[in-house]
């Protein structure tokens, strides 16, 4: 495996009152990749189509080196996929279901699925219909778990599960990608588990990649400042600048570091007031506020 997991390439995708892309993206082998972005920004559109559930209209998609629709089958045997969109009722019970997906899975590991539904609390003779909205979902990971895969796709694997099940999921999770050539790929509205379980970022808005880089990065890479100007100038055409409030001459900014943002306000007759570190929901609902 190369040192790239998963590369998207100029991916576009178009709907009626919508388009994604062109997408770019990189996610490292090994690393926890944080997509986020609000609703509708295009995130579960990307999922859908990495999986190769729909077809794209441009662009590349790459998993381990394997084009994901002409080596379809290598790259989903590499893949494990969770979704709060998999209905699993059809198949009647834990057992039947787990059966047809082991099919599918030359290295299906029948130890560790067993270990998987012991730990999560889950029946091998369950009635899938009768499982709360929480233990479909820890179903839905076991599934995705058991044949071992190099790259985990989840798309909102924290919705509907309370604080017990999230810590058995993330417990999981961790233990999965202890070996560090295994990578997560994870889609979540729960900024505060994304910054602490992440290494890598990307932030998505109406279709288009905002940034992406470290976690760390990017969150130090931003601040939060308070700046008053006397001379009624406007901070809003400034690069590097994200207006978040006004209050008369007193403005709520999001600076970017990288782009001398105090130094551009400052030319411009601000005077800062106050400045803090930036949380990631507080970048995050900085920079779509703004976009």
């Amino acid at each position: 495996m190369g040192e790239v997991a998963l590369s998207i390439r100029g991916l576009e995708k178009v709907f009626p009152k919508f388009r994604l892309g062109p997408l770019d993206l990189r996610v490292p082998t090994g690393a926890i990749y944080g997509f986020i972005g609000p609703n509708g920004a295009g995130k579960t559109t990307t999922i859908d189509l990495i999986m190769g559930m729909g077809g794209k209209d441009g662009g590349e998609i790459e998993v381990f080196g394997l084009d994901h629709v002409n080596e379809e089958v290598a790259v989903k045997r590499q893949v494990g996929y969770v979704s709060p969109d998999l209905f699993f009722n059809a198949w009647g019970r834990v057992n039947r279901l787990i059966g047809f997906y082991r099919s599918f899975y030359p290295d299906w590991d029948d130890d560790y699925c067993t270990a998987l539904l012991k730990r999560l609390k889950i029946g091998w003779t369950d009635k899938i219909a009768t499982l709360s909205y929480g233990t479909r979902t820890k179903l839905g990971l076991v599934l995705a778990l058991s044949h071992r895969p190099a790259l985990l796709l989840l798309d909102e694997p924290f919705a509907g599960l309370d604080a017990v099940s999230k810590q058995e999921v993330l417990g999981e999770l961790f233990e999965a990608v202890q070996d560090e050539k295994r990578t997560v790929f994870v889609s979540s509205h729960n900024l505060d588990d994304i910054e602490r379980i992440t290494d890598h970022l990307g932030i998505i808005h109406n279709g288009k990649l905002l940034l992406e880089d470290s976690t760390a990065a990017l969150i130090e890479r931003f601040r939060m400042a308070d700046y008053t100007a006397s001379n009624g100038a406007t901070p809003a055409t400034l690069p590097g600048v994200y207006v978040q409030k006004r209050d008369g001459d007193r403005w709520r900014l999001l600076l970017d570091t990288q782009a001398d943002a105090a130094g551009a306000l400052e030319a411009q007759g601000f005077r800062e007031v106050s400045t803090s570190p930036v949380t990631l929901e507080e970048l995050f609902v900085g920079l779509v506020k703004e976009a």
